[in-house]
């Protein structure tokens, strides 16, 4: 279970986060919307260790993470908004580069795991670089995912992706809830917030719940 307490952060005088506190249970998959800068980005760094809060409390599993970089690292999995690849090297050296186990881990994941699913495996010649937006969402989900957290926390996933790389991305997320994961997603996609057991509005630095299923019109009004 990860447990979000009473989570603060401020940048300069203006505080982004006020008291935001959360949830989630495995199996669960919580959205996140909101405007663009209202703080979905700080709270996701935040809770996957990349970012500091200015105070509150984030335990995964019982175990308390703020001030513990190593629970972060091994209790979360990271896909941030923005391309983390190396563009000028190949994807199996992207691979051995950011993936959190030896190499025999890194076949087996490739042959039967994240990495098969997400279709990676067809993609380890290739030039980073070169690679579509989708295709390189997949391969940072398969570099996330290779300490096999029970947390995935990803920022916007279907920004700019075809509707096959969505579907692929959104077959694995069921897959992975399935087998008692959970899943933090920002979004602003109908389709993502469909495989989402609850949805929270960030607004004015705080989390509302708001109903699952609704149309584009009602999810706007929301903010008005």
């Amino acid at each position: 279970m990860l447990e979000i307490s009473g989570i603060y952060k401020a940048y300069r005088r203006q505080e982004i986060l006020k008291g935001v506190t959360l949830t989630v249970k495995p199996g669960e998959c919580v959205g996140i919307v909101g405007y663009n800068g209202c703080g979905k980005t700080t709270l996701l760094s935040i809770l996957a260790g990349a970012r500091k809060a200015d105070r509150g409390s984030i335990r995964y599993n019982g175990r308390e993470a703020v001030g513990y970089p190593r629970v972060f690292a091994e209790e979360a999995a990271y896909v941030p908004q923005e391309n983390p690849l190396m563009e000028d090297l190949t994807v199996r050296d992207n691979l051995l580069l950011w993936y959190r186990g030896g190499k025999a881990a890194m076949r087996q994941d490739l042959e039967t795991g994240a990495g098969a699913m997400l279709g990676v495996d067809k993609m380890l010649k290739c030039t980073a670089g070169k690679l579509s937006g989708g295709m390189k969402k997949r391969v940072s989900i398969a570099c996330a995912l290779s300490n096999h957290a029970p947390v995935l926390i990803l920022d916007e996933p279907g920004a700019a992706l075809d509707l096959e790389c969505k579907e692929i991305i959104k077959e694995y997320l069921k897959e992975y809830m399935a087998g008692g994961g959970m899943v933090i997603l920002a979004t602003h996609e109908l389709g993502e917030l469909s495989l989402c057991t609850s949805v929270y509005a960030l607004k004015e630095g705080q989390l509302t719940s708001i109903a699952a299923g609704m149309s584009a019109e009602e999810l706007i009004h929301q903010f008005r």
